[in-house]
């Protein structure tokens, strides 16, 4: 038995460098469940009641619209697949993704994992709007920045979105309808054009720079979102220069040409973290506003913030009357039920909505049909490592902490397949049922991925074994678990595995989950993968996936 440990271990070691941590001589002990040590705060009504982050998950560059009395938010979710998740909600508090302005992107084989991948890529900062009882979106796929920007239409955003127009560039842009019914994007560092009446082209000669920055912003300025409010147009923006937290500021004319007169909204750091901007403001039924603005904050990715939006001098104020982000807050609408963008799933019939591919999936590699109740996971293609296998499924992290597992039945892999879950991002945490020849082996691996700088491919791995001896799997069904603390200063993950669901062995420490905006540039992710290093054919069968 001794030997064939050691054979498992070399295999392992032909596609991963490995570097040993300090395992002890017993990895793991029995223990009932998990224990989580969370955040501690004051007990609230939660009825009539929230705290911030309202949404203490990924979800970056958000933009938000009204339309009678809901509310739909579409938000950055990069290389992952189906893209550009609209959300809906009717008290500003309480969100469910309702689908996705698209299914896949095609414009370059490496959203297929063809010469290369496109991670920290694909879809940008969508910018969201209604008008003439259509729904619109606009982004620009970053794989490519000298690329286009995409227009997409749709009567019904939970139902199919139409693809309208392929424009220039625009980083970070608005779209934006005036009540004339012209439409503009504006974009960039407060650069603007007019596009034609069909949304299809640019029109000639309408390109302007609506502003020229003050001495005092020397550094990022993005993010555009212009909203129109008594007769006056305000272009919002992040701005974060030196000496300062990131901020929001807003832009003000009377004219949509300027002049522009500019004021701060928002500069307050929040929580321990650090400062809140970008994002954009939007009134409820009855006249009341509210700005939702993200944060970043570490592992879990960037955050979002509710506070209030206060007129003054004609003003849209951020914060509470210090200007600060509150930390409870009365619930803007009353009354309605509690959803979550984070979900369990049985697999019953469909997946659940929350769930993502990495990059473009391969659909005949996965089914709910050929074991109904059970999602199968196919090996479809013979690669070497986590961060170029298709068909990878992932989930958003929720803090303050996070406890999730999966049921899986493994008794279908081959030999050199390796399946398990992940605390999934630029740099992993990785808990792989190994299969060698007629044996299987539970092993822990902490990854990272390097890329190319311009194209964001895989270049390189480096794997690092968590446990001296890998822990043989002699049952068909295992359950995989993964906890998450993203309480401040942690940004931990744990994972345990067991053969009934109720006794639960940890493998390896913390593993500490990081944010890098140079690779992935999200927040971790509960992943679930299955992948060919020898022989396609194979298959793992999901029974559950449970989330608290």
């Amino acid at each position: 038995m001794k030997n064939n440990l050691k054979s498992i271990v070399f295999l392992m070691l032909l596609t991963c460098m490995a570097g040993h941590a300090g395992a002890q001589k017993r990895p793991f002990k029995t223990v009932k469940r998990p224990k989580m040590k969370a955040e501690t705060t004051q007990t609230i009504d939660t009825a009539h009641f929230f705290t911030n982050p309202v949404l203490w998950t990924d979800v970056p560059d958000p933009d938000v619209i009204r339309v009678g009395d809901d509310f739909y938010m579409v938000t950055t979710t990069m290389h992952l697949m189906p893209g550009a998740p609209i959300m809906h909600s009717r008290d500003l508090v309480n969100w469910k993704t309702i689908g996705y302005i698209f299914d896949r992107l095609t414009d370059s084989p490496r959203y297929d994992m063809q010469d290369g991948t496109v991670y920290g890529r694909g879809q940008w900062a969508t910018s969201l709007k209604y008008h003439g009882g259509k729904f619109y979106a606009l982004f620009s796929p970053n794989d490519n920045p000298g690329g286009d920007t995409y227009i997409y239409s749709a009567t019904r955003p939970e139902r199919k979105w139409t693809l309208v127009s392929r424009l220039p560039h625009f980083h970070d842009a608005s779209l934006f309808f005036d009540d004339d019914g012209r439409a503009y994007v504006i974009y960039a560092t407060g650069e603007l054009c007019e596009l034609t009446s069909d949304l299809k082209g640019v029109k000639e000669g309408s390109h302007a720079k609506l502003f020229e920055r003050d001495k005092e912003e020397n550094g990022l300025l993005e993010g555009s979102r212009m909203v129109k409010h008594n007769g006056q147009y305000y272009l919002l923006m992040i701005s974060w220069i030196a000496g300062h937290p990131r901020r929001e500021v807003c832009y003000r004319a009377s004219n949509i040409h300027g002049p522009y007169e500019k004021r701060v909204i928002l500069e307050t750091d929040f929580d321990g973290f650090g400062g809140v901007g970008q994002g954009t403001i939007i009134d409820t039924k009855d006249g009341r506003w509210y700005g939702l603005i993200f944060q970043d904050r570490g592992g879990i990715g960037r955050v979002l913030t509710l506070e209030d939006c206060q007129w003054s001098d004609g003003w849209p104020m951020l914060g509470d009357e210090q200007g600060r982000v509150p930390k409870v807050m009365r619930k803007p609408i009353q009354g309605y039920p509690a959803t979550s963008i984070v979900s369990s799933d049985d697999f019953n019939g469909r997946m659940s909505l929350d769930w993502q591919w990495n990059h473009n999936p391969i659909d005949t590699a996965w089914t709910l049909t050929e074991r109904p109740g059970w999602l199968r996971l196919k090996t479809s293609r013979i690669v070497d490592n986590l961060y170029e296998a298709l068909n990878t499924l992932s989930q958003r992290l929720m803090g303050p902490v996070s406890d999730g597992y999966v049921r899986m039945d493994v008794s279908h892999m081959k030999p050199g397949d390796r399946a398990g879950i992940a605390a999934f991002n630029g740099d992993s945490g990785v808990l792989t049922v190994y299969c060698a020849d007629k044996t299987k082996h539970l092993m822990l691996t902490d990854e990272s991925v390097q890329l190319s700088e311009d194209t964001k491919t895989v270049t390189g791995i480096d794997c690092k074994f968590v446990l001296k001896e890998p822990i043989p799997v002699k049952s068909n069904v295992i359950y995989l678990r993964m906890t998450a603390d993203f309480v401040k200063g942690r940004d931990t993950a744990r994972f345990f595995y067991s053969f009934d669901g109720r006794r639960w062995q940890p493998v390896g420490g913390n593993y500490k989950m990081r944010f890098d905006y140079r690779r992935f540039f999200m927040g971790t992710r509960f992943a679930i993968f299955n992948y060919a290093t020898e022989e396609k054919g194979g298959w793992v069968d999901i029974d559950a996936y449970r989330m608290r």
